[in-house]
């Protein structure tokens, strides 16, 4: 029976008075707000009525347009949370100031409530792929949480904009942005904020890898972070699934390396696993009852299709797969129920309605599956190009394909098919659509590369069936024993003699938290700390790791440090037999090496990921510092690679092919603020390289020299650089491409500014 929107809210009220603790933030929780790309059930499905059964974003009449805005175009899924509209798009796209930003729409007008704009560093990302990735809302707070596209990762206030916490993924974890652009959605769960992304980290995370990140998301402090396999051969696009199997709540993902996961989302301690693909999966998995469904469109584990569609068991643990690939031996449990090879669904999550599944295939096709079975049931032609997925709400199919707008609907014989004549359409020449449509309260929103839309049928009355039931969590009652110790925070940078206060939690075998602990408390590395989880970092000046671990009985914890003293640096590489530990995105990529008489750092080209790459030497939120070391570009086969130092979001690099050396912050924007100079660089020859970055009424200003080692440096600054849109802080690092060969480093030293 239908219910309108009073008696959701109704609802709503009543479930906060039956918890009065979680009232005061649960009572601001509207029910017909879309806070994740995916809808508040996490599935593309609405529960609203009333909505348009007939669109034209070119207007006029019976277009139920209600408005359109330039200025927010874009290609990732917008979000509504309290009455707003929220994503990420280009600013000042195509211009020397573009950067990225997270936009405030009003969901009723389209009016700009704010804007949180940030620039694009240290990254090789094309501008045309800025903004792909979309935003979560936080229904308790009303925070906004984002993942700019070369890995700045924040909370904003939902009401002003303003930011509350971040973190430079890229600096602070080794977040790889690639070329592709490809970059995940976070997700909002409790009291936790969790996003994955491909990383090279520090230490024992210095080997490529699709990792899973848990964070407060009140504070940004790291609860957890988890390794998928070691050197994925993607990045991928998409975003995880909450779900709940056995009375266990599960973060559903997939991974860079082709398998689905499924963790604790406050412990992440893996559920179970499959194997699903060579490749990275790019789709969010789909949920109904204990059943998945994912799909992909890389190369299968065996054979030589490509693309599949699954269906798999959720209520399993371990390796879930069915068969090891590597042996062909079958594997228990066998979580596969069926599996239909050859269908490249890899870019447009699953819908799941009734007793069938509706798979867009990345060549325009919705295919129509029995849900039990994976037989098909026809399939409609969508056009040509698919990246957005289907969402189903008042009857109706809303799609969205590349160049074309589609309202469906499902159909017994046929699987599905048009709501009427009118029911498709295609975009202007040169229009692209790349993200999926959302509803909230009446409206469909759908964005493109030229604008957002906003469609309301004013004649029709607006209203919302009840959201099926969901699955209880096994109360923690019914499981109290300690099985997982975590130590928060799981990872930390101090500076010497800085003090840091861990905490010791207790979670029952479901990941359910239980307590704070105390514990037997070890360090592997220098500092002490206290019985109570009190640690003071060594007074000495010296970089270095510390390794906590946490004994509760038989269980333990662990967390990592690292203690990195304030400028000046200087590493020699004297004595060493392994890249400085503390250094993010090093450890994988080089090698130390005997080079002329001395210890070296060499940058190799017989990694399989990685040979061009950057590096962190330290804390993101230094600035004002000048950074020097000395390089030799190797040679083979008549090339010669590329090589440079990092300040403060600034690169200063050798281009060794085209014999250019060049200041620039984003590498991939040629109207971005870059100066450029031609440049015979020797190959087999030492030079050192020198980079100043200095803020100054409101602007960055970079110089660079760049002379022979041995030789005396120059009086002058060789190019000079002056940002009126500033990085103002950075961390210091190197950059090197060593696909043409490798590079040889040695006498870093980073020292503040005179």
């Amino acid at each position: 029976m239908k219910r309108f929107w009073h008696v959701l809210f109704s609802l709503g009220f009543l479930a906060c008075s039956l918890n009065p603790a979680a009232a005061a933030d649960d009572a601001k929780i509207d029910p017909l707000d879309w806070p994740y790309w995916r809808g508040p059930e996490g599935n593309s499905i609405s529960r609203e009525t009333g909505l348009p059964d007939t669109i034209n974003p070119r207007g006029g009449a019976g277009s139920n347009l209600l408005w359109k805005k330039e200025v927010a175009a874009g290609r990732g899924t917008p979000i509504s949370l309290r009455g707003k509209i929220y994503f990420l798009n280009r600013d000042n796209p195509g211009t020397p100031l573009e950067r990225e930003r997270v936009m405030c729409l009003d969901a009723a007008t389209g009016e700009t409530i704010w804007e949180n704009k940030f620039n694009v560093w240290s990254s090789s990302v094309p501008d045309t792929r800025v903004g792909w990735s979309s935003p979560v809302g936080d229904p308790t707070t009303g925070n906004i949480y984002a993942l700019g596209v070369n890995g700045l990762f924040q909370c904003l206030d939902g009401e002003s904009g303003k930011t509350l916490w971040s973190i430079p993924m890229h600096e602070r974890y080794g977040l790889v942005s690639t070329f592709g652009g490809r970059t995940n959605y976070p997700i909002v769960v409790d009291d936790l904020v969790v996003l994955g992304a491909v990383t090279v980290g520090w230490g024992e995370n210095g080997i490529p890898a699709h990792r899973v990140f848990g964070f407060d998301k009140a504070t940004g402090v790291l609860h957890w972070q988890v390794t998928t396999r070691l050197r994925p051969e993607d990045t991928i696009h998409s975003g995880p699934t909450i779900a709940v199997f056995n009375g266990q709540k599960v973060l559903l993902t997939g991974s860079g390396d082709g398998w689905l996961y499924a963790f604790q989302p406050q412990t992440g301690k893996k559920v179970w696993e499959y194997h699903f693909s060579r490749r990275g999966l790019n789709i969010s998995p789909t949920v109904d009852g204990d059943v998945v469904y994912i799909g992909h469109s890389e190369e299968n584990p065996f054979g030589t299709k490509f693309g599949a569609v699954a269906a798999i068991h959720g209520n399993l643990t371990g390796n879930i797969t069915g068969i090891d690939y590597v042996t062909d031996k079958p594997l228990e449990p066998k979580g596969e129920i069926w599996k239909e090879l050859g269908m490249g669904v890899g870019k447009s999550s699953i819908l799941k309605l009734d007793d069938r599944i509706y798979c867009c295939d990345d060549g325009g096709k919705m295919n129509i599956l029995e849900a039990a079975t994976g037989d098909p049931i026809g399939r409609h032609n969508l056009g040509t190009i698919n990246h957005a997925s289907p969402l189903y709400a008042d009857g109706k199919i809303y799609h969205l394909e590349k160049s074309r707008w589609h309202i469906l609907t499902p159909d017994a014989e046929k699987g599905v098919k048009l709501a009427s004549r009118k029911a498709t359409g295609s975009f202007d020449e040169g229009v692209e659509c790349w993200s999926s449509p959302i509803i909230s309260h009446g409206r469909l929103y759908l964005q493109t590369t030229t604008a957002m839309y906003c469609f309301e049928d004013k004649a029709k009355e607006k209203g919302a069936d009840p959201r099926p039931k969901q699955p209880d969590v096994t109360p923690v009652a019914e499981g109290d024993k300690p099985a997982q110790v975590q130590i928060v925070p799981a990872e930390v940078l101090l500076s010497p003699s800085a003090k840091q206060k861990f905490q010791v939690r207790l979670f029952n075998a479901r990941g359910q938290f239980l307590k704070e602990s105390s514990a037997e408390i070890t360090l592997i590395g220098p500092g002490e700390i206290t019985k109570e989880g009190e640690f003071t970092a060594a007074k000495e000046v010296a970089h270095t790791t510390t390794a906590i671990t946490a004994k509760v009985g038989d269980l333990a914890g662990k967390a990592r440090l690292r203690t990195i003293p304030p400028l000046p640096w200087k590493f020699d590489f004297e004595g060493l037999k392994d890249p400085p530990a503390t250094w993010v995105g090093v450890r994988y990529r080089h090698v130390m090496r005997k080079v002329d008489g001395s210890d070296a750092m060499v940058k190799i080209t017989t990694i399989p990921k990685g040979m061009r790459s950057r590096l962190s030497m330290g804390q993101s939120d230094l600035h004002d510092y000048t950074i020097q070391g000395d390089f030799k570009a190797g040679k083979l086969n008549n090339k010669i690679p590329d090589f440079g130092l990092i300040g403060q979001g600034y690169t200063f690099f050798i281009e060794g092919a085209i014999q250019r050396m060049q200041i620039q912050s984003w590498q991939a924007h040629d109207k971005r603020s870059f100066v450029a100079q031609k440049f015979t660089l020797v190959p087999e020859t030492w030079y050192t390289l020198k980079l100043r970055a200095e803020n100054s009424n409101n602007k960055a200003v970079l110089r660079a020299k760049i002379w022979k080692r041995g030789e005396k440096e120059p009086a002058e600054w060789t190019l000079e650089l002056v940002d009126p849109q500033p990085n103002t802080v950075g961390s210091p690092g190197l950059y090197g491409d060593a696909t043409n060969a490798e590079i040889y480093i040695d006498n870093i030293a980073v020292t503040p500014n005179e």
